[in-house]
């Protein structure tokens, strides 16, 4: 009679229990106070032949990752390199950013940051090492933030994440920018600059050179405009959050993958 009671309970609780088939009815639960403030976006970046993803006996080590491929610096996920990936650019932010230098104390993290209006470079002097100096001995990085909206191949929205482009690869994001500005669109009242985030674009990424080495950098192309309303209201929500600078970005965990970044 007892065994009987016990496996009337324990059937009543399994039954009232969440079960995989019903989760979706939870959906959200245990995320209700996270929000845009409280997560860091993950990065895109390029592997090189340095990086721990590629270094076999490192704990970051990917046995399918190769240089020339991009990487979500959170979720690990691979992008092919020359097939490349779509994105839409949803925001762009420019910034001065002093760094240590690399194996000091205080090399981990940013030093400092300053906005794109700051004359902190009539500060520096160019080192033989090609970098901007303060009298400090810190170095001044002009950092492009392009923050992106990764899409399927059916143009469904899959990540949010953020493309830092400095260096060699400055040229780049001001050529990507220029693409944006010169997009143009016949509306109601004449030819219109449309929105960068109602825009696709492919990314990929291609082996340069110069007399210093030779390292893989971006190649951006415009794709088509966005074609569905569900594409359309996720860029222009992940725009509303990044323009409220609410959309956070780790410098420190985009400093530690820099390993066998292109020469100046």
């Amino acid at each position: 009679m007892a065994q009987e009671k016990a496996n009337a309970v324990a059937t009543k609780a399994t039954a009232q229990a969440p079960m995989v088939s019903n989760m979706e009815q939870f959906a959200g639960a245990g995320a209700e106070n996270i929000t845009s403030k409280d997560v860091s976006l993950p990065f895109l970046k390029i592997l090189t032949n340095n990086s721990p993803h590629v270094t076999q006996g490192d704990a970051k080590f990917i046995s399918e990752a190769r240089p020339g491929m991009v990487i979500n610096s959170v979720l690990n996920k691979l992008y092919d390199g020359q097939t490349g990936f779509k994105a839409v650019p949803c925001f762009f932010k420019f910034e001065y950013v002093e760094w240590a230098d690399r194996g000091t104390q205080n090399s981990v993290a940013p030093v400092n940051s300053y906005p794109a209006d700051s004359d902190i470079m009539t500060k520096t002097t160019r080192g033989e090492d090609r970098k901007d100096r303060l009298p400090s001995g810190n170095y001044i990085e002009p950092t492009h933030y392009h923050y992106v909206l990764m899409i399927d191949e059916n143009d469904q929205p899959t990540d949010t994440a953020v493309i830092v482009m400095k260096a060699t690869q400055a040229k780049k994001s001001k050529k990507w920018n220029s693409m944006m500005l010169s997009q143009r669109r016949k509306g109601s009242k004449g030819m219109f600059q449309p929105p960068t985030w109602s825009q696709i674009y492919t990314l990929r990424t291609v082996l340069e050179k110069n007399s210093l080495g030779s390292w893989f950098g971006w190649e951006v192309d415009h794709n088509k405009d966005i074609p569905n309303d569900t594409l359309m209201n996720a860029a222009m929500a992940f725009y509303d959050t990044c323009k409220k600078g609410n959309a956070k970005v780790n410098l420190t965990e985009e400093q530690q993958a820099q390993t066998g970044t292109a020469p100046f």
